[in-house]
């Protein structure tokens, strides 16, 4: 039996996290392949919806990682995700989704070293808590 390997979908912001990304590939960092980036302009676009989509879709774990908490470029979209990841994590247990399976993180654009370190962390915690449940969709 082969170990379990999630998948991790990431929405990262353009100006700080993806940047942070692109650094870790220059500098030939390694981070896990579990996990597909998905580049936003802000984390602040990060619709709910999206959220609930991936995990519909098949998705172990949803990362959402911007800006730190003022550095955004858009003024306030980091602040706007992080109310929605805490409304997230207050209607994903009522759907069978444990809350650790989504995680908001802030990476900045010369943090390739974090980058590469807090994907490899993410992969390990969602590897510990195991596939989503094969029954999700009838619940919703």
């Amino acid at each position: 039996m082969e170990p379990f390997e999630p998948a991790i979908i990431a929405f990262v912001c353009n100006w700080c996290t993806y940047t942070a990304a692109d650094l870790a590939g220059t500098s030939r960092l390694a981070y896990p392949k579990n996990i597909r980036l998905i580049r936003v302009m802000c984390t602040g676009m990060v619709d709910p919806q999206y959220v609930i989509k991936a995990f519909l879709e098949g998705a172990d774990g949803v990362l959402i990682s911007g800006c730190h908490p003022g550095d955004c470029h858009y003024i306030n979209g980091n602040y706007k995700a992080r109310r929605r990841v805490k409304l997230l994590k207050e209607i994903l247990p009522r759907f069978g989704i444990d809350d650790r399976r989504l995680r908001l993180t802030w990476i900045g654009a010369s943090d390739g070293i974090e980058f590469s370190h807090i994907m490899g962390e993410l992969v390990e915690q969602t590897r510990e808590l195991g596939p989503m449940l094969p029954d999700l969709k009838m619940v919703i």
